[in-house]
C-alpha cells in the first residue's frame, strides 16, 4: 500500500495585529531618538547623512525612513556607534544644533519685539498633510501646501499648531495593471512605526478626545503628535478600542467613503481638532491659540465649537459669541469651481448636530440652536450645507491662494454678498509658496550656502545671488539632477514592469529608458479632468515626432494619481500608458505610478522643463511648477495659477489659451497645437543651441529663474503674507472684540441685530446735482446730495457713497470710484449726505448713490453682504 502524500501551496500565517518595537538605543546613542522623531530631519541634509552613514544600503531600502532604520539595524551596529568617538560627536553636534534651532529667537520673535499685537498661538487646521513621504497623510498639492506652511512656520518662529486627522490606510498607493489602468492598496500604517508620539496627560495616560454621536454614541480619539521642528501637529486617530467597529473606522482613509464618513471625519476634524489644541495647550502649559485658520472648509466646524464654548462657558448669546469666533478666524479657499466645495444635505447634518427628541437645540453642540447652525452653511437651496459658505460666515479674514483665484474666488461667492461689485467681495490672495529646504536639490542648497553662508540653510536664501556662479557650473549641476532622475526613471520603470507581469527575460529594455542628455519634460499631478493629462497626446504623431527627433529629441516623465472612485481619470492614465507601452517610443516616454513625495522630489530635481496646462482658470494655483523652479527648471504652463502673476517672459513659456472657444475639443486642440509649436520652435532650440557645449540662451534663462523667481515662491514668504496681512490683523480683531468681557462682540452682536430688522427700511428717497459746467472735463467738480431715510438707525451706523464711473448703454456702472458723502442734517425727505468731488474719468459718466452698514469692529463695511443703492 502506498502512501500518496498531498503537497499543496503553502499558506503564509497572517498576523492578527501588526506594531513596531524600536531598538534600544545604547546610551551614548540616546540624541538618535529625537533627531529621528523630529521631522526637521526632513529638511536638514546634515541630519539625513548622519542616519545615511548608520547603514548607507537600508536607509536606501527604507525610503530614507529615520524610525524605520533605527527599528531595522542590527544592534551590533548600534554598539559599534557608540564606540565611535567621530560618529558621537557628530551627534552631539546635531543634537545641539537641533536644540539652538528650537530655542533660539526666528523672524516671529523679532516681530513680537517690535509688534506685541502679532497672536501668542495659532491653530492651522487642514484635512491632510505632507509633511515627509515616512508619513503618508497626504494625497496632492492641499496636503503638500500645509505640510510646507508647518515647516515654513517653523523655520520663522512661529507659535503655530498644526490639527489633522491620521489616517491609518493613509491616501491610496498606486500600480498599474498589465492593460495600464490604476489599481490601488491600503497598506495599514502603524502609528508607533510613525515618527508620532501620544499626547497624555498629567499622568502619562492617553488623552481622549469625545465628541457625542447620534443615539447616545460617543467618538472617541486618541491625539498623535508628530513634531515639525518648532510646530506640534496634532493627529487624531479613532481606531481605538474605546469605538464600536464603525467608529474605529472614521479616520481609515484620506478621502473615501460616502458622505456619512465624510461628515464624521469633518465633525472630528473640526470639533474634535479644537478640543484637541485645548488639551494640547492645557498639558504643555501653553496659550489657547488667538487666531485660527482653516485650510480649506472641511474643518469649518471648528468655529461651531468655538461658538459653543463661548456660549456655554461665559455666557455669550450666540451672535455676540460668532462676532468673538469671527473676529480670530482665517479662511482660506483652495477651489476654482463649486463642484471642488464639500455640500452635505442639510438633513445628514442635522441627523448628527440635532437632538434624538426633536428640540431646537443641538445634541452635539449643546447650546447651539439648530437652526442657527444650519444657517451657517445654507445656501439659496436650503436643502443643502455648505462648508465654503460656513468657513466664509465664520471667518472675518478670507483668501485664495494665487491673485487670480482671488479673482474666481470673488466671482464664484458673490451672490454671498449681493448688491456688491465683484471686486468689493472680501476676499483676498495670499500665494502659496514652497519650502525650498524640502524641495530644493542638495546641490542647489550648497550652492546657496556658498553665496551667503549657513543662514541659507535656515530661509533657503542665496538663489538671488547666482550672479555669482558661472554658466558651467549652472549647466553641470543641471546634468547632474538630470542624471539622477534617469537613474529614478529606470529603477521605477522596472518595478512597474514587474508589478505589471513582466518577466525579468523581458524587461531588458528598461535599462536604456532615457537618456541623461535629451531635454526632459515633467508633467506630475493629480488626475481630475481640468488638468488634462492627455493633452500631449492630441496629435500622437507630432509627440512622437517630437520623441524620436534624431538631433533634438525630447523625453517625457509623466505621473499622477486618480481618485479611487473617478474611473474617467483612470481612463485618462490608462491612455498615457498604452502610448508609453509602445515599443518604437517607450524610451522617451513613461508613466510612473505611485506618485509621491519621494517621487516627486527626484522630478523636481532633474526636469527642465515642467509642463502644466490645466484648462484656465481651473488651477487655485499649482505649486508644482513653483519647486521645479527652485531647481532651475523652466515652466511651460498655460498662465493660471501662480504662473498668471509671476510669469515674466524670461523664466519660462506661456502657453496661449482660447479662453473665448466654448467648444471643449477645439480648445483643446487649438491649445495643444500652441503647446506643440512651443516646444519645437522655441524650448528645444534653446536647450539644443550650444557653446562650447553649453546651451547660453538656455542658461541664461536657468539663471533668471533662479534669481528673481526663487524668492518669490517660497514658503516663507508666504508664511510671511499670513502672519502680517491675516493673523495680525486677525488677533488684533479677536482682542478687541473679546476685551472687557467681551465687550466689543456684544457690541458688534447688538449691531448687527439692529442692522438686519431695520435694513428694509433704508432707502435712497432723492439724490441732487449742481456744479456741472455744459461742457465738463476730467477733474471739474461735481456737487451731489442724497436724502436716505435709515428707519431707527442713525446716521453713524452708515457710511453713504457716491459711486462714479464711466457707463454703458445699459446704464451699468465701470471702472467705478467710491467717494464717502457727510452727514449734513435732516429734514423731511430723511439724512442729508453731501460731497464735493473731482470727475475721474472722461466719456459717458454716470453716478449713483449707496448706503452700507459701518461699525468701527467690522474688518470692512462689506462684512455683512448688506447694501441699498438708489433706483432710478
Amino acid at each position: 500500500m502506498h502512501c500518496v502524500l498531498r503537497v499543496g501551496r503553502v499558506r503564509p500565517v497572517k498576523a492578527l495585529r501588526r506594531f513596531t518595537v524600536r531598538a534600544h538605543l545604547p546610551e551614548r546613542l540616546n540624541a538618535l531618538a529625537e533627531l529621528s522623531t523630529n521631522l526637521r530631519w526632513s529638511w536638514h541634509p546634515p541630519t539625513q547623512r548622519l542616519f545615511e552613514d548608520i547603514d548607507p544600503v537600508l536607509w536606501s531600502e527604507l525610503d530614507r525612513d529615520p524610525v524605520g532604520l533605527l527599528g531595522a539595524v542590527a544592534p551590533s551596529r548600534l554598539e559599534e556607534l557608540a564606540s565611535d568617538a567621530e560618529f558621537v560627536e557628530r551627534l552631539g553636534a546635531l543634537a545641539a544644533d537641533l536644540q539652538d534651532y528650537l530655542t533660539r529667537p526666528l523672524w516671529y520673535q523679532k516681530l513680537q519685539d517690535s509688534d506685541a499685537s502679532v497672536p501668542s498661538g495659532i491653530g492651522y487646521f487642514s484635512m491632510e498633510f505632507g509633511v515627509s513621504e515616512v508619513l503618508p497623510n497626504y494625497s496632492g498639492g492641499l496636503g503638500i501646501l500645509a505640510g510646507d506652511h508647518l515647516k515654513a512656520a517653523s523655520d520663522l518662529g512661529l507659535p503655530l499648531v498644526g490639527v489633522g486627522l491620521l489616517y491609518r490606510s493613509g491616501y491610496f498607493r498606486q500600480s498599474l495593471t498589465a492593460d495600464g489602468w490604476q489599481a490601488e492598496r491600503y497598506p495599514s500604517l502603524d502609528p508607533q512605526g510613525l515618527p508620532l508620539r501620544l499626547l497624555t496627560d498629567f499622568s502619562d495616560a492617553p488623552v481622549l478626545i469625545h465628541v457625542s454621536m447620534p443615539g447616545g454614541r460617543v467618538l472617541r480619539a486618541r491625539v498623535w503628535i508628530a513634531q515639525v521642528g518648532r510646530v506640534p501637529l496634532l493627529l487624531l486617530d479613532s481606531d481605538i478600542a474605546d469605538n464600536d467597529p464603525e467608529l474605529r473606522g472614521v479616520t481609515d482613509r484620506l478621502y473615501g467613503g460616502d458622505q456619512d464618513h465624510r461628515i464624521k471625519q469633518e465633525i472630528l476634524a473640526g470639533i474634535g481638532g479644537v478640543r484637541a489644541i485645548r488639551a494640547y495647550t492645557h498639558a504643555h502649559g501653553l496659550p489657547d491659540p488667538e487666531v485660527f485658520h482653516m485650510n480649506e472648509g472641511h474643518a469649518g466646524f471648528l468655529g461651531a465649537e468655538r461658538i459653543r464654548e463661548l456660549v456655554t462657558g461665559q455666557g455669550l448669546d450666540f451672535d455676540a459669541a460668532l462676532a468673538s469666533v469671527r473676529a480670530g478666524t482665517v479662511f482660506t479657499t483652495h477651489t476654482p469651481v463649486p463642484a471642488g466645495i464639500d455640500r452635505f444635505p442639510a438633513d445628514l447634518v442635522r441627523h448628527y448636530f440635532g437632538s434624538d427628541d426633536g428640540s431646537a437645540e443641538s445634541a452635539l453642540l449643546p447650546g447651539l440652536p439648530m437652526d442657527r447652525i444650519l444657517a451657517l452653511g445654507a445656501e439659496p437651496d436650503r436643502s443643502v450645507f455648505n462648508m465654503a459658505h460656513m468657513g466664509l460666515r465664520l471667518g472675518q479674514r478670507a483668501n485664495g491662494v494665487s491673485k487670480l483665484h482671488g479673482i474666481v474666488s470673488r466671482e464664484m461667492f458673490n451672490d454671498l454678498w449681493r448688491g456688491f461689485d465683484v471686486a468689493e467681495v472680501p476676499i483676498g490672495s495670499v500665494t502659496n509658496g514652497v519650502h525650498a529646504p524640502t524641495w530644493a536639490a542638495r546641490e542647489w542648497l550648497e550652492l546657496a550656502q556658498q553665496t551667503v553662508g549657513e543662514q541659507a540653510l535656515q530661509e533657503a536664501r542665496g538663489w538671488e545671488r547666482l550672479e555669482d556662479v558661472s554658466s558651467a557650473t549652472l549647466w553641470q549641476t543641471r546634468n547632474e539632477l538630470r542624471a539622477q532622475l534617469v537613474d529614478e526613471v529606470r529603477r521605477r520603470v522596472r518595478r512597474s514592469s514587474l508589478e505589471r507581469g513582466s518577466t525579468e527575460a523581458e524587461i531588458s529594455w528598461t535599462a536604456g529608458v532615457f537618456d541623461p542628455n535629451v531635454l526632459t519634460v515633467g508633467f506630475a499631478r493629480r488626475v481630475p479632468t481640468y488638468k488634462r493629462l492627455t493633452l500631449m497626446l492630441r496629435e500622437p504623431e507630432r509627440l512622437r515626432r517630437l520623441l524620436l527627433d534624431p538631433d533634438r529629441p525630447v523625453q517625457l516623465v509623466v505621473a499622477g494619481k486618480s481618485h479611487p472612485a473617478d474611473d474617467g481619470g483612470k481612463a485618462l492614465i490608462q491612455q498615457i500608458v498604452r502610448f508609453a507601452d509602445q515599443a518604437d517610443v517607450r524610451h522617451r516616454i513613461v508613466f510612473l505610478p505611485d506618485y509621491d513625495m519621494s517621487m516627486a522630489k527626484f522630478l523636481y530635481w532633474g526636469c527642465d522643463v515642467w509642463l502644466n496646462n490645466p484648462l484656465r482658470p481651473l488651477e487655485a494655483c499649482g505649486t508644482s511648477g513653483m519647486k521645479s523652479a527652485l531647481n532651475g527648471g523652466l515652466n511651460l504652463s498655460i498662465r493660471d495659477g501662480w504662473w498668471d502673476e509671476m510669469y515674466d517672459g524670461e523664466n519660462g513659456w506661456a502657453i496661449p489659451t482660447a479662453d473665448g472657444v466654448t467648444d471643449e475639443n477645439r480648445r483643446d486642440d487649438l491649445e495643444a497645437s500652441a503647446l506643440y509649436e512651443l516646444l519645437e520652435q522655441s524650448v528645444l532650440p534653446k536647450f539644443y543651441d550650444r557653446t562650447d557645449g553649453i546651451p547660453t540662451r538656455w542658461i541664461e534663462m536657468v539663471r533668471h529663474t533662479l534669481e528673481h523667481l526663487g524668492p518669490q515662491v517660497l514658503a516663507s514668504r508666504m508664511v510671511r503674507d499670513y502672519t502680517l496681512g491675516y493673523y495680525g490683523p486677525a488677533a488684533r480683531a479677536a482682542r478687541t472684540v473679546d476685551a472687557d468681557g467681551h465687550a466689543g462682540a456684544k457690541d458688534v452682536a447688538a449691531y448687527r441685530r439692529r442692522v438686519e430688522a431695520e435694513w428694509n427700511a433704508v432707502e435712497v428717497v432723492q439724490v441732487d446735482s449742481e456744479g456741472l459746467p455744459d461742457t465738463p472735463v476730467i477733474g471739474a467738480k461735481l456737487s451731489l446730495r442724497a436724502y436716505v431715510r435709515l428707519g431707527e438707525l442713525a446716521p453713524t451706523d452708515v457710511v453713504v457713497q457716491a459711486a462714479i464711473g464711466r457707463v454703458t448703454d445699459d446704464d451699468d456702472l465701470t471702472d467705478v470710484r467710491y467717494v464717502p458723502m457727510a452727514h449734513a442734517g435732516s429734514d423731511s425727505s430723511g439724512e442729508i449726505f453731501e460731497t464735493d468731488t473731482a470727475l475721474p474719468v472722461s466719456g459717458a459718466v454716470g453716478y449713483t448713490v449707496r448706503v452700507l452698514p459701518h461699525h468701527e469692529l467690522l474688518s470692512g463695511d462689506s462684512e455683512l453682504g448688506l447694501v441699498e443703492s438708489a433706483r432710478p
